[in-house]
């Protein structure tokens, strides 16, 4: 009897996939409940949407898997569609809004945004820097969105740039919100680990002190945030267990068991460590 398959489809520059902890955690949890049910995880990684939507289309015509678990969609993604009219199963990591009614696992961007920002306001920072994600994706809107509301409800001012998820990038882009304006922020906020960690070079060529100077909060903790120098406070989720969770969401939609379930993931929360204020 032929092992099962799903697919998962990134992407993403390869040389940030390589370097970033949560895909490499999330397939850790996600094998560990499909494998013992005989299902494989075929990981593919592509340059970009239309290399992804091929890539869908290549594994239905030839049957070579029996779903797939979609990541980083849009608002109104046309992805959705696709897959239904493709006949493949489906599972998306993301806000129910963006999935069309498909079993989804979810995760509140948006209110831990606002987590973030409490947090900071109570050590008081008044300027945020905010270095998020690609602005197309659902998950950098809501957390943009939930930055917003909560820094309004607190007089708060954020001040956000875009990044694209690579330590490069969190290094170029923290250079500028330090040098482009007359109010520079007291702490910083990161999408990611690696932006975090390309922050707090761009930090240390400025001549400023973390935390003394500059705070800094990233996403998606990782031991890449515990080992770094300041070790990274970070808004921490188990993303192993996000995995599981997804692996568990798989298993029932190949069974047909749910009918466009919502799977909540656990909550995140703020770990402090060496780069923040301590109250």
């Amino acid at each position: 009897m032929a092992k099962r398959r799903v697919g998962l489809v990134l992407a993403r520059a390869s040389q940030v996939l390589g370097e970033e902890p949560y895909y490499h955690e999330f397939i850790e949890g996600l094998e560990r409940v499909l494998t013992p049910a005989g299902i494989s995880v075929l990981v593919t990684v592509v340059t970009d949407r239309d290399a992804e939507k091929s890539t869908y289309r290549r594994w239905s015509a030839g049957q070579l898997v029996d779903g797939v678990i979609m990541v980083d969609l849009s608002p109104g993604d046309d992805r959705v569609g696709l897959v239904r009219r493709l006949g493949l199963r489906a599972v998306v990591i993301g806000d129910p809004s963006t999935a069309g009614g498909l079993p989804t696992v979810w995760t509140d961007d948006a209110g831990f945004a606002r987590e973030v920002v409490r947090f900071l306001a109570e050590r008081g920072h008044v300027v945020l820097g905010h270095v998020s994600g690609p602005r197309r994706l659902a998950h950098t809107q809501l957390r943009s969105g939930g930055f917003a509301i909560e820094a309004a409800a607190r007089g708060l001012r954020v001040i956000s740039v875009e990044g694209d998820y690579s330590q490069e990038h969190g290094r170029a882009v923290t250079g500028q919100l330090l040098t482009s304006g007359p109010m520079r922020p007291t702490a910083m906020v990161y999408d990611n680990d690696l932006m975090a960690l390309g922050g707090l070079d761009a930090i240390r060529d400025h001549g400023l002190r973390v935390p003394d100077d500059l705070s800094v909060v990233a996403w998606d903790d990782s031991a890449q945030c515990q080992l770094a120098v300041p070790a990274l406070s970070a808004m921490s989720h188990d993303v192993s267990r996000v995995g599981e969770i997804a692996g568990q969401a798989v298993l029932d939609t190949l069974r047909g068991d749910t009918p466009a379930d919502v799977y909540e993931a656990p909550r995140a929360h703020v770990v402090e460590r060496d780069t923040t204020v301590k109250e």
